[in-house]
């Protein structure tokens, strides 16, 4: 299977960093192709707006680090964001990633399977309910399949999630497929 991660931190050895390494660790294992895309040190921009990729049917009037993953992610069977929780949502480096799908929505929409894994400093369950429901949502539209999750609780920063078995389930999550 062809697999696309997308990160969202901008802490390269942070919780999710940790989460991510592991799924992707658990699928190369499993005999899967991984391809990582780490949000936050790429150079990508926010959509316009503009509809120049709908109007002139070409892809998004931008060249950035984006134009390749949106090709990509045609070609891919899965697709994993990986985000810290921000505010009770996904990061705005992921956000902006999602935003510029608008681009490419009739190319991906339909065949594929997601994961979710994201990591929060609070320690309450209900914390991730706004994220969840939004993740739902944009793949309910795309009419991909959910495939899995892992929601790291308690993690704000890296010695607390290693001292978890959250990298485990993400490990365990990526060799399963």
């Amino acid at each position: 299977m062809k697999i696309t991660v997308i990160t969202g931190s901008p802490h390269r050895k942070g919780t999710s960093a940790l989460l991510a390494d592991e799924f992707i660790r658990g699928a190369k294992e499993a005999g899967h192709s991984v391809v990582r895309f780490d949000a936050a040190f790429e150079d990508i921009h926010p959509c316009r707006a503009c509809d120049y990729c709908i109007t002139e049917a070409v892809g998004c009037v931008q060249k950035d680090a984006l134009t390749s993953l949106m090709s990509q992610l045609v070609q891919t069977e899965m697709i994993v964001f990986v985000t810290p929780l921000y505010y009770f949502g996904m990061s705005a480096q992921m956000k902006t990633v999602i935003d510029r799908f608008y681009a490419v929505n009739t190319k991906i929409m339909g065949n594929k399977e997601t994961v979710l894994l994201a990591t929060a400093e609070d320690d309450d369950c209900r914390v991730m309910k706004s994220l969840e429901m939004h993740y739902q949502t944009i793949i309910d539209y795309l009419c991909w399949e959910h495939a899995g999750k892992v929601l790291a609780t308690g993690c704000k920063k890296r010695k607390d999630i290693e001292n978890t078995n959250f990298p485990q389930q993400a490990y365990l999550l990526g060799k399963s497929l």
